[in-house]
């Protein structure tokens, strides 16, 4: 239960919020550049573009300036190695890493992180940008449009703790669980070619399920823990999701860029509305999806995804309206001109305060390693703040109150119904759901 669940004591003034991708870079550069002893990043992926380079420009001035700082950055091993989908050629960001650090004084330690054998299997998604004292928490990765460098930007939470405690907590866990193993290789070194074998990376998956971070606790007051987990089993993160819906008295406010609830955690949420409580649910948009085409560009199959998202929204909704119909469950569409939304993340009965970078998906449940930051605020200390987020979250959205407003098959461009329909007919449809 989670009133038994320890965490680290925090005060009032040890979380500040920064709501826009804008405010976000500057206090992370800001941050960088005033690091004393450790800059820890771990993020899916450090981008070759101008965000990326600035992001890497920064930490390598850090290190000129501070030879003695230790900087490590964690990225995906896979994603690293591989362009955007559907660039040619051998383009990874991995390039960039290895060319900067040729040229740079003191290099940088780039280390990629391979979950599984294959990216498609599990990806590296743990995150948390640890520098000194404070932890800068965020479903973001390092580029142009998560950052906001440019016209468009992508929708995510930011918040900092200062808490000496968690940020060695969750430093000391990248240090010996993820550096220290033999499957992690330094891409920025360019004599390291090496592939870790996939004997040393299921070992390092079965280590990662076991693994914890590690600190002194208390069950008492306003407290924040720290979550990781990798696989279905035994996974702390997962259990804390179920336990949030299922303690949950009053109301849960749930944010997810792609609608697709595992099945224990959909019956949860239905089980929540049946005993006549509330839910509100933040999902984007389909045209907010990181894989929407546009009409007017080519279509690839990729673009298909937002739309396998959105038939899971309206089926969803459909079996639930009359939860609807009640005013039990509010589903709010976000949507802001041509920017993609990315929040992740629970708050139940506002108290209770889970920020995380899972997708709160099938995906996110048993194949990517994932971690998570549970506040609880007992005494409701923080309880506007939260309040003026949420505000600011859903000021770009739409709320549904039939599912006859989301797009069934019959509505979708050409092109999108010939790949749905085969991948009805093929029976594909639990596979997809497995690993999107």
């Amino acid at each position: 239960m989670l009133s038994q669940l320890s965490g680290i004591p925090i005060s009032k003034d040890s979380i500040s919020w920064l709501l826009t991708p804008e405010r976000f870079r500057h206090e992370l550069l800001s941050r960088i550049k005033n690091a004393k002893n450790n800059i820890y990043l771990s993020a899916l992926y450090l981008e070759d573009d101008e965000a990326g380079r600035e992001i890497f420009d920064a930490l390598l001035a850090a290190k000129s300036n501070n030879p003695k700082i230790d900087i490590k950055v964690f990225v995906d091993f896979h994603r690293a190695r591989r362009g955007l989908i559907g660039q040619k050629g051998d383009s990874g960001n991995y390039f960039m890493y290895r060319s900067k650090n040729a040229v740079a004084d003191h290099p940088i330690e780039i280390l990629g992180t391979p979950i599984k054998t294959k990216e498609f299997l599990g990806v590296l998604h743990l995150k948390g940008f640890v520098i000194d004292d404070a932890v800068i928490f965020s479903g973001s990765s390092l580029n142009n449009i998560y950052l906001h460098v440019g016209d468009r930007y992508r929708f995510d939470r930011y918040h900092v703790i200062e808490s000496p405690e968690l940020a060695a907590s969750m430093r000391n866990y990248m240090l010996h669980e993820l550096s220290e193993d033999d499957a992690v290789v330094a891409l920025g070194d360019k004599d390291n070619d090496k592939i870790p074998s996939k004997q040393q990376i299921r070992n390092f998956k079965v280590k990662l399920s076991q693994a914890r971070y590690e600190y002194s606790g208390t069950k008492n007051g306003t407290r924040i823990t720290p979550l990781v987990g990798l696989g279905r089993k035994k996974n702390v993160l997962n259990k804390t999701v179920i336990d949030l819906v299922k303690e949950s008295s009053e109301s849960l406010f749930i944010c997810t860029p792609y609608f697709n609830p595992p099945y224990a955690l959909s019956r949860a949420l239905i089980k929540h509305l049946r005993q006549g409580k509330q839910v509100d649910i933040v999902v984007g948009d389909k045209t907010a999806n990181d894989f929407f085409i546009p009409e007017e560009k080519d279509f690839t199959t990729i673009g298909a995804v937002p739309y396998i998202y959105e038939q899971s929204l309206r089926k969803f909704v459909k079996r639930q309206q009359w939860a609807i119909d009640k005013g039990l469950l509010r589903i709010h569409l976000w949507k802001h001109e041509t920017n993609s939304f990315h929040l992740k993340g629970i708050s139940a009965d506002n108290q209770n305060y889970l920020i995380t970078g899972s997708n709160l998906n099938p995906r996110a449940w048993s194949l990517d390693l994932e971690n998570g930051l549970l506040i609880q605020d007992p005494e409701q200390v923080w309880k506007e703040q939260f309040s003026h987020e949420k505000t600011h979250i859903i000021q770009h959205t739409t709320q549904l109150y039939h599912y006859s407003q989301i797009e069934s098959l019959k509505d979708y461009p050409v092109a999108v119904k010939k790949i749905l329909t085969r991948i009805k007919r093929l029976r594909a449809d639990f596979f997809l759901r497995r690993i999107l």
